[in-house]
C-alpha cells in the first residue's frame, strides 16, 4: 500500500483508544446505534488472525493494516454511496500503525480516548475475567497489557492531542455517565469535522 486507499470524504474514521479495562468495547455500540458508525476492534480481528491454522502468533503491523482494509471494504462495498462511518476500537496501538493507516488507508477524524485509572481498569478486567474465558484477564497479563498501553500507546494519544484531534472522556463512572459525556463531546466534534 503506497497511496490512501480511502477518501476521507467518503469514509469517517474514528479510532478509540484506551487503556485494558477503559471501556472502548462497550462505549463503541452506542455510536453504532446512534450514529451508524461501523464497530471494528482491532483486537477481534487480530485474534481471529491468531486462531488460523496458518497464522504466525504474533501479527505484524501490515497484516493488522490488511485486516481493517478488509474489513471496511467489505462495509462499504454493499453502501450504496461508498461511504461509510467506523469507530475503530484499540487501533493504533502503537506509532508505526500510526503512520500506516495515516499515510496508506485513511486519515481518521480524531481519537476517541477513554481516560481511565489504572485501579479502576484493573478491577473491570479481574471482573471481566470471572466469565469472559480470556486468558489475558489475570493479575499478571493485566499488569503486562498496562505496561505496554503506557509505553506504546500513550505516545498515540500525545501525537493526536499535539494535533488536536483527541477527544478525551473520562471513564471512571458507570457505563450511562460515560456514554452521556463520550455522546455531547461527540456530536460537538462530529459538527466540527463534517
Amino acid at each position: 500500500m503506497t497511496a490512501i486507499f480511502f477518501s476521507d470524504e467518503k469514509i469517517t474514521v474514528v479510532f478509540v483508544l484506551g487503556g485494558p479495562g477503559a471501556g472502548k468495547g462497550t462505549q463503541c455500540a452506542n455510536p453504532v446505534q446512534d450514529y451508524n458508525f461501523t464497530h471494528l476492534c482491532a483486537g477481534d480481528l487480530l485474534r481471529s488472525e491468531q486462531e488460523r491454522p496458518d497464522s504466525d502468533r504474533i501479527v505484524p503491523t501490515k497484516i493488522t493494516a490488511q485486516l481493517l482494509v478488509n474489513e471496511i471494504t467489505n462495509t462499504v462495498k454493499d453502501m450504496e454511496d461508498g461511504e461509510g462511518r467506523f469507530v475503530i476500537d484499540g487501533c493504533p496501538r502503537a506509532m508505526d500503525q500510526v503512520q500506516l493507516f495515516e499515510e496508506t488507508i485513511c486519515k481518521s477524524k480524531f481519537v476517541l480516548f477513554f481516560d481511565c485509572p489504572e485501579e479502576e481498569m484493573r478491577r473491570r478486567l479481574l471482573h471481566r475475567g470471572k466469565t469472559s474465558g480470556r486468558a489475558d484477564d489475570n493479575l499478571e497479563s493485566i499488569g503486562k497489557r498496562f505496561k505496554v498501553f503506557v509505553e506504546q500507546s500513550m505516545p498515540v494519544i500525545d501525537y493526536y492531542e499535539e494535533r488536536d484531534r483527541v477527544v478525551r472522556v473520562l471513564a471512571n463512572k458507570s457505563p450511562e455517565e460515560v456514554y452521556k459525556e463520550t455522546r455531547d463531546k461527540l456530536v460537538a466534534r462530529m459538527d466540527k469535522t463534517y
